[in-house]
């Protein structure tokens, strides 16, 4: 998630999750390392449009940023937007011709089943109450074959392990949605759940999904001088900021 700038001092926080994503001071959008990283795997994996436009349903499409980043990579396919923030769709309809509202739960996606080639689930599984709903709502819209391009933290990224050793809540992690405590940082974004590398390939995997390929990819929010190394993390998926994962649907 990006950086927002944190609420006044005093401000009466959000009651409950829903209204805590519908506050336009929550984050939205994704860093553009990442969306590019995603982008890259999707067009791979899609292939060009030449041979048949494709249906990619972006996922918790924020204010469409991601989407944007992809959009030059995957000229000639149709990207639909779907979140369930309204603020967030009046945003993304600057960057996305399609953009509708919809939830994981609560009666579904209003999507036929076996509709989708690809679906875009960026920095959202670590939003959910319920993840193993949202991967089998995930499956059913998605065509036999079809591509899940899936991003979320890593819990054991490289300086969750020195934190951790120390005895401080890793980054990425939150036990409020009133304030930051006993982690670095400043911003409340709403992580109810996290993965490392292993955990998330069994997970989808448990989900009806074939994993193709785990990627790394640094997170924007790592401070300048750390940065280079961020990076060099990436060849190790395991221990990057930023999990990708390809997978298809079985």
């Amino acid at each position: 998630m990006t950086t927002a700038p944190p609420r006044p001092s005093g401000s009466q926080p959000p009651h409950g999750l829903r209204d805590f994503y519908e506050d336009p001071a929550v984050p939205v959008a994704s860093g553009a390392p990442r969306s590019l990283r995603q982008a890259r795997m999707l067009a791979a994996a899609l292939g060009p449009a030449t041979s048949g436009a494709r249906t990619v349903i972006d996922i918790g499409c924020g204010d469409g940023s991601a989407a944007a980043t992809a959009a030059p990579l995957l000229a000639g396919h149709r990207i639909v937007g779907v979140d369930w923030s309204q603020d967030a769709l009046r945003r993304a309809h600057a960057h996305l011709p399609y953009t509708v509202r919809g939830e994981l739960t609560d009666g579904g996606l209003p999507f036929r089943s076996a509709s989708a080639d690809a679906v875009l689930f960026s920095e959202v599984v670590e939003h959910l109450v319920d993840p193993d709903a949202a991967l089998d709502e995930i499956h059913r819209i998605l065509r036999p074959g079809g591509h899940l391009m899936l991003s979320t933290p890593n819990l054991a990224a490289w300086y969750n392990r020195a934190l951790l050793l120390a005895g401080v809540q890793p980054v990425f992690s939150e036990v409020s949605l009133r304030a930051i405590h006993g982690r670095p940082g400043k911003e409340v974004v709403g992580h109810l759940r996290l993965y490392t590398a292993r955990a998330l390939r069994e997970f989808v995997t448990a989900s009806g999904f074939e994993v193709v390929r785990l990627r790394g990819a640094p997170f924007h929010g790592v401070p300048r001088p750390m940065r280079p190394l961020d990076r060099l993390a990436c060849a190790v998926p395991s221990m990057s900021s930023i999990l990708l994962l390809h997978a298809r649907r079985t």
